[in-house]
């Protein structure tokens, strides 16, 4: 069955039209904390928002599934995909007093009372969230958005709930999908004939199926090195490939883990070369490599694209300039606290989609955006770390500017640079295990 359903406030051919209009119809994909984020700030300023959610509930990649999918790397184009990439004893990176909303803090527990809590503690503050400001009643559950296109200057945004797609007209887009679905996985010669089992993180659950097995993870971010800390206590040997020997220290004190630089080769007979000459002889390769931003229902005619992992081009992470602000992005930034980010990303979206704010000529937000990315070729960051925020403070700093808020204080600072030196510690799980009083006394 198929419907077209048009419900556009307004013609967009005008630009100036847009930002002065009191009340538009928004579409907000993913009812993750990026969705959310932005469909109570759309909603207070008095927009029309619908939140498409393709998953049965709320809460985005914080909603765990024990299922995982048919093929373990996840390169089969004709598998189930799985949402979800949680696994199950997974912690917070970051404590709980840096993960609240400004007006609605994450202070209650609800059976964890750790300062680095579980996923189920952070589905129910979101749960609790939606809730409190009225998402819930915003949110269609079970709807996959399978097309968004500029037609005669409105959104067409085609989704599906079962058997029944429909087309709608909106105002304005906001993409809102997360980047934890769509797995990266290492190369490097000799994989194809390579006659050992392969698995990406996506795809972990639990440590049973590495029983006795001796595992090589490829990476060493926070992921890898829980992964590889749990896997360790069951396997036969744990070998750790990573090219960043300054993220190992914490693993030490685990005597079947042993730490390697990049793979140079793997071949037929099951062995693994590492670039320093070393092998081993391993039944299973785990990919903790990260994941790909997709975007397959997003038809821009290559004005948005993703190359090398970068989303772009986007002013400030949010809008392409070329469509701003009918289209824009929320939480494409990573390694950062991303709750607080992503309010003050939705903040700032909402004031100039309500035309409280106005954005710079498109040739001067191409030209920003040009400028951030030479700068970080000169510092010799790779493409694929474009919207990296580990330890900078700039970004939010600015959007808090553009909001009339104060800019990242320096307790926040403190905190934010005691959690990455937990992760670099041999002691960083045993801190994490530490309840709120207990790490709140550790930083003051």
């Amino acid at each position: 069955m198929f419907t077209y359903i048009s419900n556009s406030s307004l013609s967009l051919t005008p630009f100036c039209q847009l930002l002065s209009m009191p009340c538009l119809n928004v579409a907000v994909i993913g009812a993750g904390v990026g969705g959310l984020c932005a469909g109570r700030e759309l909603q207070r300023a008095g927009h029309r928002v619908t939140i498409f959610e393709k998953q049965n509930q709320l809460g985005g990649t914080w909603v765990y599934d024990p299922r995982v999918e048919s093929d373990p790397l996840s390169l089969d184009p004709k598998r189930e995909i799985i949402h979800s990439s949680l696994y199950a004893s997974l912690r917070t990176n970051f404590p709980r007093h840096v993960m609240g909303f400004s007006d609605f803090p994450f202070t209650k527990i609800y059976e964890d009372s750790r300062a680095f809590p579980s996923h189920e503690e952070v589905l129910r503050f979101l749960n609790d969230f939606a809730e409190q400001f009225g998402l819930v009643e915003l949110t269609r559950l079970n709807t996959e958005v399978v097309r968004v296109e500029l037609k005669e200057d409105e959104w067409v945004v085609e989704s599906r709930m079962g058997e029944l797609t429909r087309e709608e007209a909106f105002d304005a887009v906001v993409v809102c999908v997360g980047h934890h679905t769509e797995p990266r996985v290492a190369n490097f010669p000799g994989i194809e004939k390579w006659p050992g089992k392969q698995i990406h993180s996506h795809n972990y659950r639990n440590n049973k199926p590495f029983r006795d097995q001796i595992v090589v993870v490829i990476g060493a971010g926070p992921s890898a090195m829980d992964i590889s800390i749990e896997i360790a206590k069951v396997a036969r040997e744990v070998h750790l490939s990573t090219r960043s020997s300054s993220m190992l220290s914490k693993l030490a004190i685990f005597a079947k883990l042993n730490k390697h630089p990049e793979i140079d080769y793997v071949d037929e007979s099951g062995r693994v070369v590492f670039e320093d000459g070393s092998s081993v002889e391993a039944d299973i390769l785990f990919h903790c490599t990260g994941y790909r931003y997709n975007f397959p229902f997003l038809k821009t005619n290559n004005i948005v694209t993703v190359e090398d992992n970068r989303v772009g081009p986007l002013y400030k992470h949010v809008f392409p300039p070329e469509l701003a602000p009918r289209l824009s992005f929320i939480g494409i930034p990573y390694a950062t606290t991303g709750i607080p980010l992503m309010e003050l990303q939705a903040k700032w979206l909402s004031l100039v989609l309500s035309g409280q704010r106005l954005l710079p000529s498109k040739e001067t937000m191409m030209a920003d955006t040009e400028d951030f990315y030479k700068s970080l070729e000169l510092r010799g960051i790779p493409i694929r770390h474009t919207h990296s925020l580990v330890m900078k403070f700039e970004y939010p700093n600015w959007l808090a500017d553009q909001l009339g808020l104060p800019g990242i204080d320096e307790q926040i600072k403190k905190i934010q640079g005691q959690v990455f030196k937990i992760l670099l510690s041999s002691e960083g799980s045993d801190l994490r295990e530490w309840d709120v009083d207990s790490w709140l006394d550790s930083i003051n």
